[in-house]
C-alpha cells in the first residue's frame, strides 16, 4: 500500500483547510502546489505539527486564491530564508493558509527561485489538493534546497 492508496489520518482543521484550498483553487489558470508541513502530512508523515498550509502559485492566481479564501495580501516579512513577490494570509479558515507567488529561498548570499516541476494530487473526499512529487519513493524531502539540485534555481 502506498500513501496514494491509504486513507490519510489528518487533524480535522488541516483536513478542512486542505479541502478549502482545493475547492478555491479549482479555477486557477496556472499550476499550484501545497508544500511545507502540509505536503509532508499529505505524504503520510504523522509525527509533525502542521501550523499552517503553504501554497505556491502564479501571482495572478495568488490574488484570486486569497480572495476566494477570504484572505488578503500582506507585506512579506522577507526575513530569514524566504521571500515572496506576492504574499498573503487567509486567517478565517480552520487553519492559517499562506499563499505565495515568486517565492525565493536564500542560498548563502544569493536567492534561488522556488519552482516545482511535478504535481501529485492527493484526494481528500472529492477535492484534490496538489503537492509536489518529491524524488524517491514517497520521500517528503523539502524541494527548495538549492544544493540538492531540484526545486530551486539561483537568481542574480
Amino acid at each position: 500500500m502506498t500513501p496514494d492508496d491509504a486513507e490519510l489520518d489528518l487533524p480535522q482543521e488541516l483536513r478542512d483547510g486542505l479541502i478549502a484550498v482545493g475547492e478555491a483553487a479549482r479555477d486557477l489558470d496556472q499550476p499550484w502546489w501545497i508544500f511545507g508541513g502540509a505536503a509532508m502530512a499529505l505524504y503520510g508523515l504523522t509525527d509533525i505539527h502542521v501550523p499552517d498550509i503553504d501554497v505556491l502559485c502564479a501571482p495572478r492566481d495568488a490574488r484570486a486564491l486569497l480572495a476566494a479564501l477570504g484572505g488578503q495580501i500582506v507585506p512579506d516579512p522577507g526575513e530569514g530564508l524566504f521571500r515572496s513577490a506576492v504574499f498573503g494570509r487567509a486567517h478565517d479558515q480552520s487553519i492559517l493558509i499562506e499563499v505565495m507567488a515568486g517565492l525565493e529561498v536564500r542560498d548563502g548570499g544569493d536567492w534561488a527561485d522556488v519552482q516545482f516541476g511535478s504535481r501529485r494530487p492527493v484526494f481528500i473526499d472529492d477535492t484534490p489538493p496538489v503537492c509536489p512529487r518529491y524524488p524517491g519513493p514517497h520521500r517528503p524531502v523539502p524541494p527548495f534546497r538549492p544544493s540538492q539540485g531540484f526545486g530551486a534555481r539561483r537568481t542574480a
